[in-house]
């Protein structure tokens, strides 16, 4: 009830959220008490909360809102919804002894206030993964504030320690939420549909294609009300999803019987991170049926949709070690194969051709894979990390520093994750963390327009994305930097011996060295890097590093300049 009230109403108190809660639940103790007995018990969820929000008076938004009837008044409300940055002051998290003092003192109230910041502050954020948050939270404050008396120190330590645990499942979270939506919104239900088409059949091959369509159908539904911050709807679709899974553990799979006997919200979690449950063991390698039918044209024109959902199906089942990006890609190959083979005065070995497509496809995606693994396992994650700023920063000039460092580090983080596993976990690990960069690349895009080469890969085939961004290449509509004073600025911060600090620093130079010279070929970035290097040791080892520099510096400038005006 906090959740929902919360994110209904962004700007209204906690008190007011908190009364408004708490009215809801005597309610709800009151109705199962009396079986239901008043009038009130038997009007659907949603309108009982809406009722509540709308009974409250100089709540913000809400007059324009309440005005309306239902489901008028449900989507008045879901229109005001703000996650910009900054439309809410941030939680600000006490200092230690404070939080603690309130953790023994106040405990309830204060895990009802984080979940009201959290939700007031991610008014899209889906309702599990707040209360996950807020236990993870609850778990940080028992474990640093239940011992004995701790200096304020030792306390302050103990949650800069322990907050990663906290922020960053709700980060990752929010994040495959966003890179969800956005799927959905921009490339429609069609594709959101047949994603969840070949990851649903890759996780549960035994279970029939009726099941398989069946759980795709609900789950779209799912987050066709989520996307939107529809709280009650969305939470309300996937406990029927998880109730109906865990319900039919003999048709699904066989791994799931722990998941399921965990409580609700550990449950969710659970079931995502399941391993695919095994193949049936009568389940052939290959479906010739789909190209020798003799039958097969007529299907395609009749229909469509169903012969090609049945295709992903089928071949997603027998091919856990591909992508589900790569199984859409092999689907719309065999769509466009049909397309043309089923045209009249088509040859007759028209569709034999399919298959040398997508060996020669499959090939080209493991190969890229594998050299992208070689390549990581001998640079390390540093180098590596350049050699896709070098990359990044030529296709995407426009992006600031910040953020190219900050995608090519995600990057970086889904080799190390991916490059170690076996061949048959490579393509679905590396594929999915790479897509989940890229979308938000192109939320960014959506956001703030990056260049024509971007807007043609984010706006084109969600299956695609990713090839298409690896051959974009160095942008040439982009002007480039020009040579300021404070572009290449060296002072005494470079001989830090804090090895991160100093990398950060020598990548910023690198993003604006090809921001300024984006032609700049491997030799002459090769050399300045050497030239740099000799400079940066000379002058940390001087008497007065930051005086050294200050003569050093303009003189690598003018060496450099003259190296790339040769």
């Amino acid at each position: 009830a906090m959740i929902m009230f919360a994110q209904y109403e962004q700007g209204g108190t906690f008190g007011r959220a908190a009364d408004m809660a708490e009215a809801v639940t005597e309610l709800a103790k009151r109705c199962a008490a009396a079986a239901g007995a008043s009038p009130d018990c038997l009007k659907p969820l949603k309108k009982i909360f809406l009722d509540t929000i709308c009974q409250e008076e100089s709540l913000p938004k809400s007059a324009e809102c309440c005005a309306r009837k239902d489901p008028e008044r449900n989507d008045c409300f879901l229109a005001h919804k703000n996650s910009s940055r900054g439309f809410v002051s941030p939680f600000e998290r006490p200092d230690a002894e404070a939080a603690c003092r309130n953790y023994s003192q106040h405990h309830r109230p204060l895990m009802r206030y984080f979940i009201y910041e959290v939700s007031r502050s991610h008014p899209f954020l889906y309702a599990p993964t707040i209360l996950s948050v807020a236990l993870r939270y609850e778990e940080m404050l028992s474990d640093c504030c239940g011992g004995v008396e701790e200096p304020p120190q030792k306390l302050e330590e103990c949650f800069q320690r322990q907050a990663p645990k906290v922020v960053k499942p709700m980060k990752e979270d929010g994040l495959r939420q966003e890179h969800t939506c956005a799927i959905l919104n921009n490339f429609g239900e069609r594709t959101l549909k047949a994603l969840k088409l070949a990851q649903i059949s890759q996780k549960f091959p035994k279970a029939d294609f009726v099941t398989v369509n069946k759980l795709v159908t609900d789950i779209s539904n799912m987050h066709r009300g989520c996307c939107r911050g529809d709280t009650l709807d969305c939470m309300q679709k996937r406990e029927e999803i998880l109730y109906y899974v865990c319900s039919q553990q003999g048709i699904l799979s066989s791994k799931m019987k722990k998941c399921c006997e965990k409580p609700l919200l550990q449950r969710i979690e659970c079931l995502v991170n399941t391993e695919n449950d095994d193949q049936p063991a009568e389940l052939s390698r290959h479906i010739r049926e789909f190209i020798e039918d003799k039958g097969i044209c007529e299907r395609f024109t009749q229909e469509k949709d169903t012969l090609l959902a049945r295709f992903l199906y089928e071949y997603s089942r027998r091919h856990p070690e591909f992508s589900a990006q790569m199984l859409l890609r092999i689907g719309k190959g065999y769509e466009e194969l049909l397309s043309e083979c089923c045209q009249p005065g088509a040859p007759a070995d028209c569709t034999s051709r399919g298959e040398e497509e997508l060996k020669k496809h499959i090939y080209e995606t493991e190969s890229i894979m594998k050299t992208s693994c070689d390549v990581y396992k001998e640079k390390g994650d540093y180098y590596f990390q350049n050699e896709l700023l070098l990359s990044f920063t030529k296709k995407m000039p426009q992006l600031r520093t910040a953020e190219l460092i900050r995608f090519t580090k995600q990057m970086t983080a889904a080799s190390s994750k991916c490059c170690r596993l076996s061949q048959d976990k490579l393509l679905p690990c590396a594929e999915e963390n790479l897509d989940l960069v890229l979308g938000e690349i192109c939320r960014r895009h959506l956001a703030d327009p990056i260049n024509p080469g971007v807007c043609h890969c984010c706006s084109g085939s969600y299956a695609s994305r990713r090839s298409c961004v690896g051959k974009l290449k160095l942008d040439e509509s982009y002007t480039p930097l020009p040579l300021t004073p404070g572009l290449f600025a060296f002072h005494k911060d470079l001989c830090t011996r804090e090895e991160e600090q100093l990398q950060h620093k020598k990548q910023e130079m690198l993003v604006n060295l090809i921001k300024y010279k984006p032609r700049i070929s491997q030799e002459q970035l090769s050399s300045i890097t050497a030239t740099f290097a000799a400079m940066r040791e000379q002058c940390c080892q001087a008497g007065d590093p930051e005086a050294c520099l200050a003569r050093e510096g303009p003189e690598l400038i003018k060496r450099s300049e003259k190296l790339l005006s040769a």
